[in-house]
């Protein structure tokens, strides 16, 4: 158990180093990275379970998402935390799609959501646009 714990002490370091952005992209990347190998992989004899365990980690993530952009108090504008929102309930609704009629190709849109808003949590704020 010596590397489960080396590997939360690492977490918990680069958590501490990290911004609230570079974290949550961080964490959508590794949600995508997780659906793409499940993709990638589709013929693999694990696959159920491998899949059972990026949607449920997926889950959480957005979960976390859709608890925080409810906050009353949440400084992003409304629209977008709409418009997130409503995202996150597709999500939602494509992982039960997956579950319930597996298909490699059902997992391309989430997958590319996950790394596009990843991708734009990276960006500069004040550099963009």
């Amino acid at each position: 158990m010596q590397t489960n714990n080396a590997i939360k002490e690492y977490v918990g370091i680069q958590k501490e180093s990290m911004s609230g952005r570079e974290l949550e992209a961080s964490v959508l990347t590794k949600a995508g990275l997780m659906l793409k190998a499940v993709q990638e992989n589709w013929d693999a004899p694990d696959r159920e379970a491998k899949m059972l365990e990026a949607i449920k980690y997926n889950q959480k993530v957005w979960s976390f998402f859709q608890a925080e952009l409810t906050e009353p108090n949440h400084p992003m504008p409304k629209k977008l935390r709409e418009d997130l929102l409503n995202l996150s309930l597709f999500v939602d609704k494509r992982f039960f799609e997956v579950m319930a009629f597996p298909t490699a190709e059902k997992l391309s849109i989430v997958i590319d959501i996950n790394f596009n808003i990843a991708a734009g949590l990276r960006t500069n704020p004040e550099n963009a646009g």
